[in-house]
Formats: structure tokens, C-alpha cells, sequence
């Protein structure tokens, strides 16, 4: 089977939860955080800039924000919202991830079908998260009953707050994981202080030419730098295989990965079920895609991955992950309809995107 190596493509990942959840909060840490990325943000449903994370950190909590030449202060609509990717995917940008911000009353739903229906060749979707009030959380529900709603669509939770909750939250992440019926990945904290890698992959500091090592993005969760935050308990697990690995053992273990399992990413090599390119995995707690992308000249074909989760069992994994290997040299002609489900354009319309 053959495919064409597609351009570079900018996850937008959309930020959502009610008034006061911490989303902003959250933004401000995820630019502090974002190890030398470039985040391009919308925010409030107003405005778009492509934003330095390192320098600009902080800005982003009024509705207009400051350009070189003016400002930008509109409301977002499907075609506002198509002009400013198109502005931030610029290649020029140098932006490597987009993060909408939604209004604290926003439908969430309807900003994913937007993202999922645009035409735009240099933007993916990235998946929804969805920020809670741990503290709040049953006032909320009893005045705004469509959180549940939002939180069954929702593809990573969350649950900030936790230091002002009753009883450590407890309660609350375990009901917030009932009401997921597309069993969402819990994230708990407090001041919104989540691991960056968890939605999008962060590049170095300092310059650097080539691609982020995966030797690199396993010593950043082992180092110290976290030291005192909730995500102190994050575990993670690098793999990395000279044998392919068998499409139909990968979805399965893909389809019953564990709610604690956030983060999936790095590329496989499914070895005679397509000779010609690499399959990228990005997955966010329940949201899956693939992008096949074409073998460099002379490339080591391997299969390289980085698992990120909460009390994850990283050896059992590695095992289920050893027992995808598969050194058949002849491919079953149906093997791979299960990936090819998640690759985009592939699938069948925008619902077949989005549900995993």
C-alpha cells in the first residue's frame, strides 16, 4: 500500500470548562512550561497571536491582545476562526502547536466540528480538554447540567483545584472518571500545573537540528523540575523495536490502553503492511490519530514510542507492547482497516475522526 508523505501539520488542541474552572491558568503554565515551543493561542473567543512562550507568558488574560501593527479584538466564528489558522499555521510563524481557549460558555462540541470540518492542510486537531473546578464542581453540575455532556466528549480531564477541594478531591476524580463514557484520561492538579507533554510535544530550550530524541523526552519526566507538583507520580515508558509491529495487535492494545495511560506519541514501523512510510502516533488520553509519513533514505527503520501516565504498569506494557512485534514478511490484505480508521481523510467523515 502507498501514501504520500503529507506537510507538517500544527495540532489545535481546544481548551475548554466553565468560568472560573483555571483555564487560563492553565494556558500561563503551559507557556512557561513548554520547554522552547512556540504556541500559537485564541483565546476568550477573541483574538489570535502567535505567541513566544518563553517571553510573552502571562499575556493572554485580557480579550485583545497586542500585535506589531494593531490589534486584534473579534468575536470567533467559522470563518474568523479559518483566518486566524491559516495566520498562525504560517509556515513563517514558526509556531508548533495552536491552543483555543474557549469562553467559559462556549460548546465545546461545536468548536471540534469546526476544527474537524476545516480544509486547511497545515492544521490538525489535537483533541478537547476540559479544565474542572474540583471545588466547585457540584455547584457547577447542579447550575450548568451540561457538563456531563461536555465531559463524556472530552478527551483528557483536568480536575484542577484539587488543594481547595474537601477530602483531597477524591470524590471528584472519581466522579468526574463515571461521567467520561469515552473513558477520558483524569489529570489532577492544582494552578492548572500540568505536564506540557501531555498535550503536544515540546521542543528543547536551546537550538537544535533535527528531531526532539526520545532519549531526550524520557530523561525530561525522570529529572527534578517537577519536584513538588501533584505530576510528581507520573510515570513513563520509552519503547523502541527493530521488529515491526503486527496493525491488528497494535489496535487492540491501543483500544484497551488504561484510563491512567495520557499521552502516546512517536512513530511505528508496520514493516510489509506499508514498506513506504512510518505511521506518527499522537494520542491524547482517548483521542487517536495517525500520520504516515515516508521513510527517509537510508533511515534505521525502527518503532519508537513514549508512554506517559498515572499508576501506568510500565512493565506490563512493555510486554503487551514486545507482543505487538511481528516479523511476518508477507501482510494480510485487511490488517491494517484498524489504523487506517485514524488516519485523517481516511476515516469516514468527522465523527469517525473524533470518537475513538
Amino acid at each position: 500500500m502507498e501514501h504520500h508523505p503529507t506537510p507538517r501539520q500544527i495540532p489545535v488542541v481546544v481548551l475548554a470548562g466553565f468560568l472560573g474552572s483555571g483555564k487560563t491558568t492553565l494556558l500561563n503554565h503551559l507557556l512557561h512550561r513548554s520547554a522552547g515551543s512556540r504556541i500559537g493561542a485564541i483565546v476568550n473567543d477573541f483574538g489570535a497571536i502567535e505567541i513566544d512562550a518563553m517571553a510573552v507568558a502571562g499575556a493572554l488574560g485580557d480579550s485583545t491582545v497586542s500585535l506589531g501593527n494593531g490589534c486584534l479584538c473579534c468575536a470567533v466564528d467559522a470563518s474568523e476562526l479559518d483566518v486566524y489558522l491559516e495566520r498562525l499555521a504560517h509556515p513563517g510563524t514558526g509556531v508548533d502547536v495552536v491552543v483555543i481557549e474557549a469562553s467559559g460558555l462556549a460548546e465545546p462540541q461545536e468548536l471540534v466540528r469546526m476544527l474537524l470540518a476545516s480544509e486547511h492542510p497545515g492544521i490538525v486537531y489535537g483533541g478537547l480538554v476540559e479544565v474542572v473546578d474540583a471545588a466547585e464542581f457540584d455547584g457547577t453540575r447542579a447550575k450548568h447540567p451540561e457538563i456531563d455532556r461536555h465531559l463524556a466528549l472530552a478527551d483528557l480531564v483536568v480536575v484542577n483545584k484539587l488543594d481547595r477541594a474537601a477530602e483531597g478531591g477524591e470524590r471528584v476524580l472519581g466522579l468526574v472518571r463515571s461521567l467520561s463514557d469515552r473513558g477520558a484520561a483524569v489529570v489532577p492538579a492544582t494552578y492548572g500545573r500540568i505536564d506540557p507533554e501531555f498535550l503536544f510535544d515540546c521542543r528543547p530550550g536551546e537550538e537544535r537540528i533535527g528531531q526532539l530524541s526520545f532519549d531526550d523526552l524520557h530523561d525530561h519526566h525522570e529529572g527534578g523540575a517537577h519536584e513538588g507538583h501533584l505530576h510528581t507520580a507520573y510515570d513513563s515508558l520509552s519503547f523502541a523495536s527493530a521488529l515491526p509491529l503486527d496493525p491488528r495487535r497494535l489496535m487492540a492494545f491501543l483500544d484497551s490502553r488504561p484510563e491512567g495511560l495520557y499521552r502516546i506519541k512517536g512513530h511505528v514501523d508496520l514493516g510489509p503492511y506499508d514498506t513506504g512510510n512510518r505511521y506518527v502516533v499522537h494520542a491524547v488520553g482517548r483521542f487517536l490519530r495517525f500520520y504516515p509519513e515516508a521513510w527517509g533514505r537510508g533511515e534505521e527503520r525502527l518503532t519508537q514510542l513514549v508512554l506517559i501516565g498515572s499508576g501506568i504498569d510500565t512493565a506490563a506494557l512493555r510486554k503487551e507492547l514486545e507482543a505487538c512485534t511481528n516479523d511476518a514478511p508477507q501482510a494480510d490484505e485487511h490488517g491494517m482497516w484498524g489504523v487506517l480508521r485514524y488516519v485523517q481523510g481516511l476515516a469516514e467523515g468527522p465523527e469517525g475522526d473524533y470518537d475513538d
